[in-house]
Order: structure tokens, then sequence, then C-alpha cells
């Protein structure tokens, strides 16, 4: 009787068979594939993908604005179908001789699906036409190049040969280094482009994104007769470390985000992703006309 009182209950048998059909369970069952979500650097919040490229890659908690390809910038801004691309297949050469550039420049060719940094056209925004420059800070970081100012300013020339407003979307992170005094070059060049558009009254509508930095700051990004800017772009010329140890002195908080920028007037106005196309349909309609 005792050792029926101390005797264990046996409520399962697991054999090897029952084993086996777990781990075969386990094998077919199927597992989420990555990149299927993504983590906010504003909120921290992890948000589906899907529902964020809906959103138009804005976060649905905090509105922090996660950059954009240049690609999905134009299906974004342009109108459905109007959009025809300028100097599609100009590629960049080596001009000064750097070692590896050539692979690096077709390794980013592959990688993005891009010739160059950035993608030049024209199109309608709203029914309104404009000649549209798109910088991709995905092919290495939106760095400017000879080819990059050269798409540029045959862009600006041709807007002023079809007297159309003029709208560059900026992200780079400045000169590219590979080509030296070639890419510090272009920042002259397409400025003087920009000069003769002015000179034309084309209006010219620079909309800074994030980042906007280097030498692309210091000429036609801030250039325009309206500058706008998404949320919290960073915008600047020299990084904020290399800044503060060169003045000795620590920078106030937000500096170089487009709020600040506005602030302390270098910016027309912030406007969300969400009202961006509305925003450009409205001034490219006032200015149409009224010329």
């Amino acid at each position: 009787m005792l050792n029926k009182f101390f005797k264990k209950t046996k409520y399962i048998t697991v054999s090897q068979r029952n084993l086996n059909n777990i781990h075969e369970d386990l094998d077919t069952k199927p597992s989420i594939p990555n990149g299927m979500w993504v983590k906010c650097d504003g909120c921290g919040k992890v948000i589906y993908k899907n529902d964020l490229e809906k959103n138009n890659k804005v976060c649905q908690y905090c509105s922090h604005h996660f950059r954009m390809n240049a690609k999905e910038r134009i299906d974004f801004i342009a109108d459905q179908d109007s959009f025809c691309q300028f100097d599609e297949n100009m590629t960049s050469a080596n001009p000064i001789g750097f070692e590896g550039y050539e692979d690096k420049i077709s390794n980013m060719q592959k990688k993005t699906n891009l010739k160059e940094a950035v993608i030049t056209g024209k199109g309608t925004i709203g029914g309104e036409s404009a000649v549209i420059c798109v910088m991709d800070s995905n092919f290495m970081m939106g760095s400017m190049g000879s080819v990059v100012g050269e798409k540029i300013t045959r862009a600006v020339e041709k807007a002023i040969e079809l007297k159309m407003p003029l709208i560059i979307f900026t992200a780079s992170g400045g000169a590219r280094m590979q080509e030296g005094i070639f890419s510090l070059m272009q920042m002259a060049k397409i400025s003087g482009a920009i000069s003769r558009l002015n000179e034309a009254g084309i209006l010219y509508i620079s909309v800074l994104t994030d980042p906007t930095t280097g030498g692309v700051t210091a000429s036609f990004a801030m250039l325009g007769d309206i500058i706008l800017a998404e949320p919290r772009a960073l915008v600047g010329f020299a990084g904020k470390r290399v800044i503060e140890q060169t003045i000795k002195q620590k920078l106030p908080e937000g500096f170089q985000s487009a709020e600040f920028l506005l602030q302390h007037g270098f910016v027309d106005s912030i406007v969300s992703r969400e009202n961006l196309k509305s925003t450009l349909k409205k001034i490219l309609y006032i200015h149409n006309r009224n010329r």
C-alpha cells in the first residue's frame, strides 16, 4: 500500500518516435524571413516593413522619416508614368587613377541597380511640369563625382532650354574623394549653371533630405529660390565633431538639423513627406500661372 502511495503518476510517455516527429514538425514549420521588420531610429519601435512602405517610409509612431532611394522618391513625387530620364547610361571613369575605383563603381552599380548617385529627368507633379534631379545616398553615400556634377549641370541646362522649373532633391556625403579635384570642380560648375538658370528667370526649388552635407551643401543645395527640407534631416558642411574640435566649443543641441536651419533662416519651410508632393504642386502651379 505504501509503494502505491509514493508511486509517481506517468502523465505522458515520450518515445524516440515522438521525438523524431517533433523535430520533423519544427523543420517543416515556416520561419519568418529576414528583413520583414525594421527598427525605427527615432523611437526605437519595431515596424512591419510593409506598413512602413505603405506609409511612404515614415514611422507611424514618431513620424521619423526613413531615407528613400532615388527610384522610390521619383515614384512618390512624379505623376505615374510621367518621368522621362536624362543621361541614363552615363558612368564614371577614373580621372586620377585611384586604385580600386572601377571595382567600387561596378559593385555599387550591381548593388543599387543605378549607374550613378543621381537620377535626372523631366516629369509632372500634380500635372505641373518640372525638371527633377534626385540624389541617392545608397550609391557611395551620394557623393558628388564628375558624373553627378555633369548630369545635374545638363539637367539645369535642359530646364533653361525647356523653360521648366528645376527641383533638386539632395542627399549626399559631399565630394567624392576618389576623384580629387575633379569632384570639387563640380561645385563651381553646377553653381554656374544655376546662375544662368536664375538669369533666365526660371524657378529652382531645392529639397534637402537626410543627409545633405559637404560640398553639396556648400554649393547648389543652398542656392534654391525656395529651399524646403524634410523633418529632422541632417544638413551641414563639416561634421559636428570636426567643428567642435576646430573651434574648441560645444555646439548647441540639434545643430545641423533641418529645424535648427529653419530657426536661423537657412531654410524656407520644413515639409513632411505626406505633404511634400502637394506643396511642390502648389508652388509650381503658382509660378507657372504668374510667369
